[in-house]
């Protein structure tokens, strides 16, 4: 279904977020005070505008309010992103992300009410180190401190067994989402589903659960 979103800030992050936006086929409005960036960014969204995201009345003559997603992607000025945040939530937008520079600047905004802060340059580098550390993860997404959701490689360990024979629940206390066989996606596998190698299992649970399914399970 197609969705309207706002990005404010198009630097490296807000810009590759507004182009992927766009290319799956959601509408999006761009937004930047530079002139240069909002040009470059024109052909990746449905409308690129030069505007002060910072004013309240520039944000209403944009029709922000018609916006149920804004993703707040203002670089290196922490006082505008900040200020941009709160004329946001004013404005009764029901989502607004914010990419956060630091704990300070997460801090703030949190208190502020964005709904979802993002930490690029934090997630990416926790990725990568989880990548770097096995060979059986292929991907990583951390949902808190705590508990997280990983895909991780099928070996010859698990090959040949159904999803019921190996209890990984019971015995690890991780649940099986889905699996990818190929272009094949399985989701919410029925416990007799037979796993192969190589297949990609995605598994959440908390973290010690996921690393020890990791160690002994695989």
């Amino acid at each position: 279904m197609k969705k309207q979103f706002a990005v404010i800030g198009l630097g490296r992050f807000g810009g590759s977020v507004c182009k992927e936006l766009y290319n799956m086929g959601h509408e999006v409005l761009a937004v930047d005070t530079d002139e240069d960036k909002v040009n470059e960014y024109a052909n990746y969204s449905t409308h690129s505008v030069v505007a002060n995201s910072t004013d309240e009345n520039s944000l209403q003559s944009l029709g922000i309010r018609n916006f149920d997603h804004v993703i707040v992607a203002i670089g290196d000025n922490i006082q505008a992103s900040i200020l941009c945040t709160l004329l946001l939530k004013e404005m009764n937008i029901k989502q607004v992300w914010v990419k956060a520079q630091n704990e300070y600047h997460h801090k703030v905004v949190e208190k502020i009410g964005a709904d979802r802060i993002i930490h690029p340059e934090h997630d990416m580098g926790v990725r990568i180190a989880q990548y770097l550390v096995s060979e059986k993860i292929i991907d990583y997404i951390e949902l808190s401190p705590e508990y997280s959701i990983m895909e991780l490689m099928g070996t010859k360990k698990v090959s040949h067994h159904s999803i019921a024979e190996l209890d990984i629940r019971a015995k690890f206390g991780c649940t099986i989402l889905g699996m990818k066989r190929g272009e094949e996606v399985i989701m919410s596998p029925t416990p007799d589903e037979i796993i192969k190698e190589n297949d990609i299992l995605i598994v959440i649970g908390h973290n010690k659960d996921l690393k020890r399914f990791e160690d002994e399970g695989l």
